[in-house]
């Protein structure tokens, strides 16, 4: 009953909810000479080794519906990421990461705390995984769009290829993140956040790779990274909208 009521409203009171909910305590992230990232420790572990049960995880994942959709595809925006189609590695990491005090993330922080525990954060990862990959989602949409996007396919081949895959597949096992049917403005955001030293629980490899990136380098590879499609994965497109008949005159 509180998740349905949940799903009704939580638009309308995402700021309120937010605000109301105390702050998961902060862990030391990628700032401490003692940061391991991806330390395998606590509920994150624990879920990883449980089998996730997608038909369960459909009714846990309506909390997380309002802001990220039905689908799974977020918004064009870049407010809330894409999910579906997702590695459940990715999925269990960040969302233990949010409940943990690891990632900041205020505004998903009192829906991700929902999750009674291990297990319902398994299913609710085998769920969204299990969704396919929206086609319609937020792209660079400037009148320089196919010289960003050339500019961001090298950059992408040179250095970020061997971890998220020609088709920005990622790697299941070593927690690389699917990347295709991503919205541009969240890859940005995430990427230019990464870069700064802002996302705590970023992969110091990665931080490694994109700390020289100018600005306009990231809008670049962010411009590619959202062209990008993952054969056997996206959803199919809809029926074709029908040409209504010429009106006789």
């Amino acid at each position: 009953m509180y998740k349905a009521l949940t799903v009704a409203f939580s638009l309308a009171l995402i700021p309120a909810f937010a605000l109301a909910a105390p702050p998961a305590e902060k862990k030391a992230g990628i700032e401490s000479k003692d940061y391991q990232w991806n330390a395998q420790e606590g509920e994150k572990i624990e879920a990883l080794k449980l089998k996730g049960d997608a038909k369960a995880g459909k009714e846990g994942y309506e909390v997380c519906g309002a802001c990220h959709l039905p689908s799974g595809a977020g918004r064009p925006d870049g407010t809330f990421p894409q999910l579906a189609g997702q590695h459940t590695t990715v999925l269990i990491k960040q969302m233990a990461d949010i409940r943990g005090g690891l990632r900041d993330n205020p505004t998903m922080y009192p829906f991700a705390k929902e999750l009674t525990d291990a297990q319902e954060l398994a299913n609710v990862s085998a769920y969204i995984e299990g969704l396919c990959i929206p086609v319609d989602h937020g792209r660079y949409e400037g009148p320089d769009a196919a010289k960003q996007v050339a500019a961001g396919k090298e950059l992408y081949e040179k250095q970020c290829i061997e971890c998220h895959k020609a088709n920005g597949e990622g790697v299941k096992e070593k927690f690389y993140p699917v990347l295709a049917g991503q919205h541009y403005k969240y890859l940005l955001r995430q990427m230019s956040d990464i870069r700064d030293g802002h996302r705590r629980n970023a992969n110091p490899d990665m931080v490694k790779v994109i700390k020289p990136y100018t600005n306009e380098q990231l809008v670049a590879i962010s411009a590619y990274q959202a062209s990008l499609s993952m054969p056997g994965s996206m959803c199919k497109a809809g029926p074709a909208a029908k040409t209504p008949p010429a009106k006789k005159k």
